[in-house]
């Protein structure tokens, strides 16, 4: 059956309406095309999961976490399954988007422009490209 998923779409409609502050902010700063014109959607369903942010020309999926995600294994499966359908994700602490958004932008950025393309895990940012970086272009 093709179309729309009802189901799906409903959840993610229910998501969009219980964003935190962090969300709300980064929000504010990527949609209509604001950052740079890259088109940025919420709460977009891929797969079994619901990504906080996507820019689907890119095929990037920018996660705001909270405390409740440090070390969580549910976060390493939801990774590997974006990266093995060709989505590469970005992780970012909620707190940093409200401490220092210039800067978490400012990464969002270089990701998107492709001047981000390996591997990073650090304190405040994390990204895994897709297994087929290629398929972000």
């Amino acid at each position: 059956m093709r179309g729309p998923n009802e189901k799906a779409t409903s959840c993610a409609r229910a998501l969009r309406q219980s964003d935190n502050d962090a969300e709300w902010k980064f929000w504010l700063e990527v949609r209509n095309r604001r950052l740079n014109g890259y088109k940025f959607v919420r709460q977009e369903p891929i797969g079994p999961y619901f990504a906080d942010f996507a820019c689907r020309e890119l095929r990037l999926v920018v996660e705001l976490d909270g405390s409740q995600h440090v070390d969580d294994p549910r976060d390493v499966r939801r990774n590997e399954f974006m990266n093995a359908n060709g989505w590469s994700a970005a992780r970012f602490w909620s707190h940093d988007v409200l401490a220092e958004g210039d800067a978490v932008m400012d990464t969002v950025l270089a990701v998107c422009e492709g001047r981000i393309t390996e591997a990073v895990m650090s304190r405040d940012f994390s990204f895994f490209p897709a297994s087929n970086i290629e398929a972000r272009k």
